[in-house]
């Protein structure tokens, strides 16, 4: 059979892709039909004997997938495909107590947030390490001149490292939500049908706090036949979120890389790498260009997870097959972003000689505001400083001229002396007019060292 989807094929890092595979779901809910039969017998609802058969035979050197799926062929049903492996392997007596009490999406949905717990580790990891690289990136950078751009235009300097700090002050954000996420998406349940526990009889709570302990992870405490799948929308939210974020630096990366701006680029292999079939010369932002792809198909589960939270009553099944896609993809696709995004700071060519030619290409006009707060300072009015150099700026584009020598002229004409030309080349400086970009990249380092606690 040929591959269809991608992330068969292209995508997904083999790790991430582990935790979603067909035998890792079912290793999954044998793990939880194991810890099932353990929580009854430390209750002694039914003999510890047959517990650790259950417990000995649910692994897949025992219960194979190929025998799940031919009984899947008959009975239609994954889990009862799964429940019937389990229960011909035992021996003796203890297949009669597996899956004892329990409904189906008990052990879906239990094995499911095992998943995303172990999922979530992974992208969490995947996260301190771009945080890291942005870190160690930006204290590089730290004082590397940059023009600052608002509505893609040219507007006052910043650093190279300030703006890298922002991304990393951003994913620690991102980490701290993931942090105060876990307690509410890794969440099973173990209350039969409808969520009243009728079928685990008079030890139901300690039953289900029992499978819950065992397996790592917290308990639905008023659930339905499945785990309120609010849950499982703040989860996609957030990937979507964080994937966002990795499309937003990935357009930046795409810019700076502009043959006109030239001030940062991806890691080419000159030697090998292939830009164009057919324009030899190319180095394309490729894998800048992949993660914005790649982001609009994260966040384009969104939507049918919204929707998957509308179930009829107690719970219908059109949840099922939307989430057998959202989940994986959100999460292989995440994975694979952040890995290449790490890929991308970690080699980034910076051109700090381009990024001060492009400063001096605006002919003085981004250093306006600058000007401006220094003829307030010697004693101008604001609103007059301000329009002075409007006017100045104005004449300055026009002629295509230096601002200061434009400031100069009108000064003298007007007799204005509280300046100098000296002062006015002085308040022109961009290497002096940057703020508090260098602390904040400190501060930002400072910062991520104390969340990771790692050196930058």
């Amino acid at each position: 059979m040929s591959n269809i989807c991608p992330l068969d094929y292209r995508y997904g890092r083999d790790e991430m892709r582990a935790v979603f595979g067909e035998t890792s779901r079912l290793q999954y809910q044998m793990d939880v039909e194991a810890a099932l039969a353990r929580a009854h017998a430390s209750l002694g609802t039914i003999p510890e004997a047959d517990a650790e058969e259950i417990t000995r035979i649910a692994n897949l050197d025992v219960v194979s997938i190929d025998r799940v799926k031919e009984i899947e062929k008959e009975t239609r049903h994954d889990v009862m495909a799964m429940v019937k492996a389990l229960t011909e392997k035992c021996r003796g007596d203890a297949g009669r107590f597996v899956h004892y009490g329990a409904t189906s999406n008990d052990i879906v949905d239990t094995a499911t947030a095992l998943q995303i717990k172990e999922a979530l580790r992974i992208i969490e990891e995947g996260i301190d390490g771009l945080t890291l690289t942005l870190a160690k990136l930006a204290k590089r950078e730290r004082d590397t001149l940059e023009i600052g751009r608002t509505h893609a235009q040219f507007a006052i300097p910043i650093t190279f490292g300030f703006k890298i700090a922002g991304y990393a002050q951003e994913m620690l954000r991102h980490r701290e939500r993931m942090q105060q996420l876990k307690p509410r998406v890794c969440v099973g349940k173990m209350s039969g049908a409808v969520g009243t526990g009728a079928a685990l009889g008079k030890k139901f709570f300690k039953v289900q706090e029992a499978v819950m302990k065992d397996l790592g992870l917290s308990y639905e405490p008023a659930a339905t036949q499945v785990v309120g799948r609010d849950r499982y929308t703040e989860l996609i939210c957030l990937l979507g979120n964080i994937a966002t974020s990795l499309e937003r630096y990935g357009t930046e990366i795409r810019n700076l890389q502009r043959s006109e701006i030239a001030e940062a680029a991806e890691p080419f292999d000159q030697e090998k790498q292939v830009g164009s079939s057919t324009m030899a010369h190319k180095r394309n932002p490729m894998m800048s260009e992949n993660v914005c792809g790649l982001a609009r198909i994260v966040r384009s589960v969104i939507t049918p997870t919204f929707e998957s939270q509308v179930l009829w009553h107690e719970r219908d099944l059109s949840n099922s097959s939307a989430e057998r896609f959202a989940l994986p993809h959100a999460f292989v696709l995440l994975d694979e972003m952040l890995s290449k995004m790490d890929w991308v700071f970690s080699g980034l060519t910076v051109d700090s000689d381009r990024m001060l030619r492009n400063i001096e290409s605006s002919q003085g006009l981004v250093m306006a505001e600058a000007l401006m707060m220094r003829m307030t300072e010697k004693g101008m009015g604001r609103q007059d400083a301000h329009e002075l150099i409007r006017e100045a700026s104005m004449t300055a584009m026009g002629d295509g001229r230096q601002l200061r020598d434009v400031v100069v002229e009108v000064m003298a004409s007007r007799n204005l002396k509280f300046m100098t030309e000296a002062e006015i080349r002085d308040a022109m400086d961009p290497s002096k007019y940057t703020g508090g970009a260098g602390e904040i990249v400190d501060r930002t380092v400072s910062d991520v060292e104390k969340a990771l606690k790692r050196k930058v």
